[in-house]
């Protein structure tokens, strides 16, 4: 476990690696002690860093959602990051690749939600209940680890390794079969990915469940009008400048996010 000094040195890393786009070597080299409380303590001063500057909380996501990453990391279980406002993109504004170190996208079915969920007990059933709509979402990742060379407490540390995100209309959860939804990702008519709803823990409102206990335990709701990103059902693709990627989610719509 490290110090409050070295957490507050590891998110100071961070924050000039994204301002600087110059990323920098793994955490776990710099502070070979650090777990994961250090690194949820170190995401969080730099959300509370961002929030002095005036920027809002509009949601969370999760990562590490599939068994298959989650094996690569060495865990059991998903982690979180922060959604704010400053990162929310759309689908008509053009994003300029060179503002991220090595970003790529992720095609997830989003959660917005109409209700407060419950914290400790929250079920999948809470979450459906409470969802306003489900939309077709595109994440944009970003390490400020070098090379992507994260294990899972430089992820956690590195705000689940977000960067933005771009939402579709959507449709209210109930009239669709979340686990069986078919999503393809494309870009200039090729297929980079496929995958499915039950990709993400077996049922997309399984993971946002486990996101309102998780975050419970420290004091944190889900608010209405939140964004919710339960996890990628597909592979991460890299980004490169003149690329524009739609996802296609079967019976839910699409998105897309263009890159200059």
């Amino acid at each position: 476990m490290l110090t409050d000094r070295q957490r507050l040195e590891a998110a100071e890393l961070l924050r000039s690696a994204e301002h600087g786009v110059t990323p920098i070597a793994p955490l776990t080299e710099a502070f070979p002690g650090i777990d994961t409380e250090d690194a949820y303590e170190i995401q969080l001063v730099n959300i509370r860093h961002r929030l002095a500057a005036g920027a809002e909380v509009r949601g969370h996501k999760v990562g590490l959602s599939s068994p298959v990453m989650q094996r690569m990391m060495g865990v059991d279980e998903p982690d979180y990051g922060h959604l704010l406002h400053d990162m929310e993109l759309r689908s008509d504004v053009p994003v300029t690749a060179a503002r991220y170190c090595r970003p790529r996208v992720e095609v997830e079915v989003g959660f917005v939600l109409g209700d407060d969920l419950p914290g400790e007990d929250c079920t999948p059933a809470d979450v459906l209940a409470a969802t306003e709509r489900v939309v077709p979402a595109l994440e944009l990742i970003d390490s400020r680890i070098r090379d992507w060379r994260i294990t899972i407490a430089d992820t956690i540390a590195d705000n689940a390794s977000s960067a933005g995100y771009v939402i579709g209309e959507g449709r209210d959860p109930r009239e669709l079969d979340l686990k069986a939804i078919d999503a393809r990702l494309t870009s200039g008519g090729e297929l980079l990915a496929e995958g499915r709803g039950d990709a993400v823990l077996g049922d997309p409102a399984v993971s946002v469940a486990w996101l309102a206990r998780t975050v419970a335990r420290f004091g944190v709701p889900l608010r209405k009008g939140h964004v919710v990103l339960p996890g990628s059902c597909t592979r991460a693709v890299d980004v490169a400048a003149g690329a524009t990627f739609t996802a296609d989610f079967s019976g839910l719509g699409s998105v897309s996010l263009s890159f200059i």
